[in-house]
């Protein structure tokens, strides 16, 4: 009989996280050596219609209003209980708030197999959510970071190295592949670019992002964006997503003269078409993980200039697939997306040589195959656990 997984995320939303964690869903649903399932503790979200044609059943939704009041125990109990009713094998989280609900009661189950994930690096936690989260890491038998980056931090902060294993983040190349016979006008009217832009010789230089969290940075890509812009007038700037910080970054985009150049698209459902009409794509970011953005641009065949944060240099290759520049330097990011635009050529062979090393490196089937691995050795070894230290979350707010 097949192995049953629990897969634990905390919505549908269109994120990093959610969408690795429903990529891989579906990968071993198909695979057909597990039977998956799916769990989540929100069940909003436009992914999940896409989650729930893959046929898995039921998914139980169990949502949380603290980590300290009576729900969070009556989920906790609720979720022992379905583990035990479909004697689950594996129970496999996904962030931070997964890690923790998901680890505990699958410790009260007594799951045979427990792996929580951790994507980001510094940044991100409060002191009292990573201490929290710590006594989750002991409650795993395996944590998968998505970067050595993240692996390297989480040992820095006492997590013990035999429990991490990296899996890299998977590219469904299909994401990135444009409709086919769609003309540069079209794919600009796909991404509701005005239709005075749609026919101007405008060069696009990318960032897709979300604008919810202030450690995304936009304010260095716009300052960059404007230092751009006076040495190469016909460029343009696409921000693509959607958040809080939207009508602050607008404000600034104005206050430095480039709200004409500078396009807000929001939620992106085409990132396929955006990709293949940009010439330069950047994240900006103060702090990462593994950025799933990078991958699209070099999957896209796009040259990239990115923050040297988290485990960009694990897919950058520093002037073959793109620059690395430091965390709040618009200067150095400016002065690398000039040299791209003016050179176009070679920003045509860096792009080409990163779409080869995510054929190569960052593959469905690389993603797959290494957690398919993990869950092998987990239920046919020795993993037991000892019980750590209890932590009073009640005394400090996460």
């Amino acid at each position: 009989m097949k192995p049953n997984v629990l897969h634990i995320i905390d919505s549908f939303e269109q994120g990093g996280t959610e969408r690795q964690a429903a990529q891989l869903v579906r990968l071993l649903h198909e695979g057909g050596r597990y039977r998956a399932h799916l769990a989540c503790l929100n069940n909003r979200g436009i992914l999940r219609d896409e989650v729930e044609r893959l046929g898995l059943g039921e998914i139980a939704e169990y949502p949380l209003t603290s980590f300290y009041d009576r729900n969070f125990l009556r989920q906790v109990r609720r979720l022992a209980r379905f583990l035990k009713q479909q004697e689950i094998s594996v129970v496999h989280t996904h962030d931070f708030y997964t890690n923790i609900f998901g680890m505990m009661a699958s410790r009260l189950a007594r799951t045979p197999a427990r792996i929580a994930s951790k994507r980001e690096t510094e940044g991100f936690r409060t002191t009292a959510q990573k201490r929290v989260e710590r006594y989750a890491f002991g409650l795993a038998h395996a944590v998968i970071t998505n970067a050595e980056a993240v692996k390297n931090q989480l040992i820095k902060e006492g997590v013990r190295a035999e429990k991490l294993v990296t899996v890299y983040n998977g590219l469904d190349m299909l994401r990135v592949a444009p409709q086919t016979g769609l003309e540069r006008e079209a794919m600009l009217a796909l991404l509701k670019l005005p239709p005075e832009e749609r026919k101007a010789q405008r060069r696009f230089v990318t960032i897709v992002a979300n604008l919810q969290h202030a450690v995304k940075d936009h304010p260095t890509f716009l300052r960059a964006a404007a230092r751009v812009h006076e040495r190469v007038p016909e460029a343009a700037f696409v921000i693509a997503g959607e958040g809080r910080l939207m009508d602050e970054l607008r404000a600034l985009a104005s206050e430095l003269g480039i709200e004409r150049d500078t396009f807000f698209i929001g939620r992106c459902q085409h990132v396929a078409e955006l990709l293949a009409v940009s010439e330069v794509c950047v994240l900006s970011s103060q702090a990462e993980g593994f950025s799933n953005s990078i991958l699209e641009y070099m999957a896209a065949a796009r040259p990239v200039v990115a923050t040297d944060v988290g485990g960009a240099r694990e897919a950058i290759e520093e002037g073959k697939t793109g620059y690395l520049v430091s965390a709040g330097d618009d200067e150095a990011m400016a002065a690398r997306i000039i040299s791209l635009l003016l050179d176009s050529e070679r920003a045509q062979e860096m792009g080409e040589r990163g779409r080869r090393i995510i054929e190569e490196k960052f593959s469905c089937e690389a993603q797959l195959e290494r957690t398919q691995n993990l869950y092998e050795r987990l239920l046919s070894g020795s993993k037991r656990v000892a019980s750590p230290k209890v932590v009073d979350v009640r005394r400090e707010s996460v």
